[in-house]
């Protein structure tokens, strides 16, 4: 006879998102089980020794302006459990094939001087673009981060900003980068600057709404920088786990779910792998990527039939290749301003960035690859030996099923040919490399699906009440009593734990008592419209 334990709300993956919606549970006085696959904690969160004795890396992601300007994180208030941030001296540097850069720093002068080389007037206006994101990025946090529809905060953005300028922002979010940056700036190095941080996502250059990803991340690092936890990205992860535990709330690991249990259109549990079943009597949580919850762990049975289908339409955002690197001495860049960057940019200008994009778009695999590189000692003298360097560098690569070795191995070269030849002698300086191909990422957090990091496109098509299909753009499921808090649900990838706050709240207005019937009400009319 299986063994059944019996809590609140059972937490599927012990993610940054899942461990945020189990904490803010376990404030609500709830008891919470998170139910993890593997050994540790974290998710995409995570840091280790991978290259060299001595050498930290941090295995997926690495620096979070997101994460410290979100205020799900902000109040959660996790100083209190042990994380601090630490900076780079400069924030970003997007280094041209030519040798320059556009260096953004946190302070606004010095980000203002390297704009100016580039095309007079440049300084000014990101001066002017900065006060324009300044002035509304409190209310713009709200609305992109809290659930959707965001009705009080965007009631109070429009209302500051009154009907003229709401419509010129709702405009300048539809814009792609290339058309955004036009319109902004005059010179290629603030351009290419807002167009490279938009390619943090899977979306060119050319496609709409890719602009205000590269306006988010550029005016978030004017503003706050982009910081890294000191210790590495586990430390966040670690602060999270200590949190959770101070408040009751415990973690199972190498506990893999296989189903969700499912009684009369009502969640009750999950059976694991062992085949032990877990119960939760008021929620069950998932952070998983929405095809692996609905089709695997549910089951077509539960679902209306629209939905399926609109399942099959899912999209997941491009794969991609990772390498860290043990260095023995910083790397020697030609452009010695970069040296104080914590992220670097560089293997192609505007127009490269378009064609790069391009060839993934047509399935191809790119000859110049554009690489997004960290030099996270210099940001976190923590993390490597005095003197040297912990690097690492990713790019994107058409979603496929399999990438044979070779394959990999001749792109981890192009990579490492793109870094010489902006920094000579860097080779030379490699004492540990690791690779990460898009299946290696995948084996190492199953929701990294074919080395995707954004849990699906962030095309306008796969947004808001489009995320993860089209519906309400919320946590809420047509299952009663599970919901979806991965970066699969609004607002998407990022380590902001907005998908796992918001799962979190839809699990307590749903417990609650007049929301209890009245808004499951309200969820299911809106669900037998969407998919009937």
């Amino acid at each position: 006879m299986r063994k059944v334990d019996t809590v609140d709300a059972i937490v599927v993956g012990a993610g940054h998102n899942g461990l945020v919606a189990a904490n803010l549970l376990a404030d609500a006085g709830w008891t919470v089980r998170v139910l993890e696959t593997s050994g540790e904690p974290g998710g995409a969160v995570r840091s280790g020794e991978v290259t060299a004795p001595g050498y930290l890396s941090d295995l997926f992601s690495a620096f979070y302006p997101l994460g410290y300007a979100s205020p799900v994180l902000r109040e959660l208030g996790l100083d209190r459990h042990g994380l601090a941030w630490t900076h780079a001296p400069a924030v970003l540097s997007h280094l041209l094939p030519d040798g320059r850069a556009a260096t953004i720093s946190r302070d606004l002068a010095e980000t203002m001087a390297s704009m100016e080389t580039f095309a007079a007037g440049d300084g000014e206006r990101w001066r002017n673009a900065y006060r324009d994101w300044a002035a509304v990025s409190d209310r713009m946090l709200e609305v992109i981060l809290r659930p959707f529809p965001p009705v009080r905060a965007g009631l109070g953005l429009a209302r500051q900003l009154g009907p003229g300028d709401a419509l010129r922002l709702g405009r300048r979010l539809v814009l792609s980068a290339r058309e955004l940056g036009s319109e902004l700036f005059s010179g290629e190095g603030a351009r290419v600057a807002l167009a490279g941080c938009a390619l943090h996502t899977d979306l060119s250059p050319e496609e709409a709404g890719g602009g205000v990803y590269g306006w988010l991340l550029t005016m978030l690092g004017q503003q706050v920088g982009w910081p890294a936890p000191v210790g590495g990205a586990g430390e966040l992860t670690a602060a999270l786990v200590r949190r959770l535990r101070s408040r009751g709330g415990e973690i199972v690991y190498r506990a893999p779910v296989r189903r969700v249990l499912v009684a009369r259109g009502r969640a009750m549990g999950v059976r694991t792998a062992d085949g032990r079943d877990w119960r939760a009597t008021r929620a069950v949580v998932a952070d998983v990527p929405a095809p692996a919850l609905f089709l695997d762990l549910v089951g077509e049975r539960w679902l209306p039939g629209r939905m399926v289908e609109d399942l099959a339409h899912f999209r997941w955002d491009g794969a991609t290749v990772k390498v860290d690197w043990a260095l023995d001495g910083p790397i020697p860049w030609k452009n010695a301003a970069v040296g104080g960057a914590g992220t670097v940019h560089l293997g192609a200008d505007l127009n490269g960035l378009t064609r790069y994009s391009g060839k993934i778009a047509t399935g191809e695999v790119p000859e110049d690859p554009f690489l997004l590189l960290g030099q996270m000692t210099t940001t976190d003298q923590s993390r490597s030996p005095a003197g040297t360097e912990t690097a690492w560098a990713y790019t994107h690569l058409p979603h496929r099923a399999q990438w044979p070795a070779d394959e990999i191995a001749a792109h981890v070269e192009r990579i490492e040919a793109v870094i010489e030849e902006q920094a000579p002698g860097f080779r030379s300086r490699v004492v540990g490399r690791h690779v990460f191909a898009p299946g290696d990422l995948e084996r190492e957090n199953p929701s990294l699906v074919g080395g995707a990091l954004g849990g699906g496109t962030s095309a306008a098509f796969q947004q808001l009440f489009f995320r993860p299909v089209p519906g309400l753009g919320r946590a809420d499921t047509p299952v009663d009593r599970l919901y979806l808090s991965s970066s699969s649900a609004h607002p998407g990838g990022g380590v902001h734990g907005a998908p796992g706050a918001n799962a979190a709240r839809a699990a307590l207005a749903r417990d609650r008592g007049l929301t209890g019937a009245a808004y499951r009400g309200l969820v299911e009319r809106a669900q037998r419209v969407i998919y009937r």
